[in-house]
């Protein structure tokens, strides 16, 4: 019997040593979600929001998800790192539906602590040069200061920041040009690098 637990000991110290032996595995990282929701009466918003996706996905180990408002889920928003919001301009301001998401946001989020520790951003379409583009992109990033996300603005083809990706879309300016939809790639490519970067930081 003696013999026994002497074989039994000896073989369970090997297999542990063997073990000890192997290379720790790495762990991948979860990846970073970036939530591309958008409210659109003619599509152009629509394909301002597939533009900055694009740019979105094109960051290694960041998810891009598309979503009209209408279609997002409780569980899109609670998993999402990032959310930019697009909307049409509707007499200088955000459309309705736009404003009923931001409200779902932070009640959705609100046993969260609201989005500390997420990014946002805004983009929009308008029918003229001015039209209210900056008042409701500005209606936008305030509801998210307000709910403790860290807001990130576009980035313009020359170089300057701006308060998000936009685009003018009126009769005497239809659809989206190459210069607006490769703004809005190089903006989602910038706000899904630096929410990746917030996300890999201590205490995020």
């Amino acid at each position: 019997m003696r013999e026994v637990l002497v074989a039994a000991l000896v073989l369970a110290l090997a297999v542990g040593s063997m073990a000890a032996m192997e290379p720790a595995r790495a762990v991948e990282p979860a990846a970073t979600i970036v939530l591309v929701a958008y409210d659109s009466e003619t599509g152009n918003t629509e394909a301002l929001g597939r533009a900055l996706a694009e740019g979105v996905a094109s960051v290694e180990g960041v998810e891009s998800v598309l979503r009209r408002i209408s279609a997002v889920t409780d569980e899109e928003i609670l998993r999402a790192d990032g959310i930019l919001v697009g909307t049409p301009v509707i007499w200088g301001s955000l459309s309705a539906g736009a404003k009923g998401f931001l409200d779902r946001v932070g009640r959705v989020l609100d046993e969260e602590i609201h989005g500390e520790g997420r990014t946002a951003g805004a983009f929009c379409t308008g029918g003229a040069p001015a039209a209210g583009k900056e008042l409701a992109r500005l209606a936008i990033l305030a509801a998210f200061l307000n709910m403790r996300f860290t807001v990130i603005g576009g980035l313009e083809l020359d170089g300057f920041g701006s308060l998000g990706a936009g685009a003018t879309t009126g009769p005497s300016d239809p659809g989206l040009s190459t210069a607006e939809l490769e703004t809005a790639r190089r903006s989602g490519e910038r706000f899904a690098r630096i929410t990746a970067q917030i996300r890999r930081s201590p205490g995020a």
